[in-house]
């Protein structure tokens, strides 16, 4: 008889818990138990798992006494918190926020990019930011055949990057607008919450994502950068790729968009060569038809666990060079779903 586990959710009631709590009941992964964590302030919400209906409890060192595997994203300061004291009582983490991405002994895994760093866990393993988990998803399989020298992205974030208050913000000022209202009044989230200055996002685009850097860079873009070179290279300092960002928040509820411009090492590759072997990534849908004007648009990939690529083309001024249209769920394959499918391969691995 297969072993089943008993899992806690670490952030719950979020944006990300919630879609966190459908996917894990929609996975493989064999289940004997599952708790629902979360702060004080929401502690005795009800909520459901298939036909269980849960209470959240709040989050103590003890809650993870007889866990064996603990899905969480309530928060960086949250994280470095409690997950030690899950590994300590013997879970196994798979962490949605920031904590941990740039430790060296804890792997960052995109499943169909770098499973095999799961290996090397230590007790926690770190989800990518969401807008690099769709990047390399679309990138990972031209790397492979091609090899790859350079990128340059550009995103196009939607709001809930930011959590549901900042989905809520954007409908309130985009209210006001048509209103003829006021429209900053109401912001008091974005571009980042703990910034000084907060800017509306209706009918508007912020070229800033969490805070900026001395660099003249945002958090988000530095991410990007070091994540994509962990990811891929193993090494988040690597100079075998070049990669730079440029993250802009538009207002759009949910799933990501990003302008991705590569170059290859293989000269000789055709847009239609890199169009087949995306195609045949799993987790990767192709949408390239320009004829019939068929392209990846958020609206149409919310809601779904894969990462939609299009407008693959080359850069006739430079050879070897190629754009291309990525969108994701960023609340699904950037963040709840990438969770549980690292879970899974855990428990495929046998290292749970």
């Amino acid at each position: 008889m297969s072993k089943e586990y008993n899992v806690a959710i670490l952030g719950a009631t979020g944006a990300v818990g919630r879609r966190m709590i459908d996917q894990l009941a929609k996975s493989t992964i064999p289940i004997k138990s599952v708790k629902l964590l979360a702060s004080s302030r929401s502690a005795g919400t009800h909520l459901k798992f298939r036909d269980q209906d849960l209470v959240v409890e709040e989050t103590t060192p003890d809650s993870f006494n007889g866990i064996d595997l603990v899905l969480s994203s309530a928060g960086g300061s949250v994280s470095k918190k409690f997950l030690p004291e899950a590994v300590k009582r013997g879970a196994v983490c798979v962490d949605n926020t920031s904590a941990f991405r740039m430790d060296e002994d804890v792997p960052l895994v995109v499943p169909e990019v770098n499973p095999e760093a799961l290996k090397n866990h230590h007790g926690i393993i770190a989800n990518p930011n969401c807008s690099t988990i769709q990047m390399v998803m679309a990138l990972e399989p031209v790397r492979r055949k091609f090899g790859l020298k350079q990128i340059i992205v550009s995103t196009y974030q939607a709001a809930s990057g930011a959590g549901q208050a900042a989905i809520d913000e954007l409908k309130k000022e985009s209210q006001d607008y048509l209103d003829g209202k006021d429209m900053h009044e109401d912001a008091q989230i974005l571009p980042t919450k703990g910034d000084k200055k907060h800017y509306p996002l209706a009918f508007n685009l912020l070229p800033q994502i969490d805070v900026l850097e001395d660099s003249g860079y945002s958090h988000e873009e530095w991410k990007m950068i070091h994540e994509t070179k962990k990811i891929m290279l193993n090494d988040m300092n690597s100079k075998d790729i070049k990669v730079t960002a440029t993250c802009v928040r538009v207002p759009v509820p949910i799933a990501h968009g990003e302008s991705v411009y590569f170059t290859v090492e293989d000269e000789s590759a055709t847009a239609e060569d890199i169009m087949d072997v995306i195609a045949d990534f799993p987790g990767d849908v192709l949408q390239d038809d320009i004829k019939n004007q068929i392209y990846p648009q958020p609206i149409n990939a919310e809601g779904s666990r894969d990462t939609f690529v299009g407008r693959i083309r080359p850069d006739y001024e430079n050879k070897g060079a190629f754009n291309m249209w990525v969108v994701s769920d960023n609340l699904l394959k950037g963040a709840a779903w990438n969770t549980v499918e690292n879970a899974e391969y855990l428990v495929k691995m046998g290292l749970i």
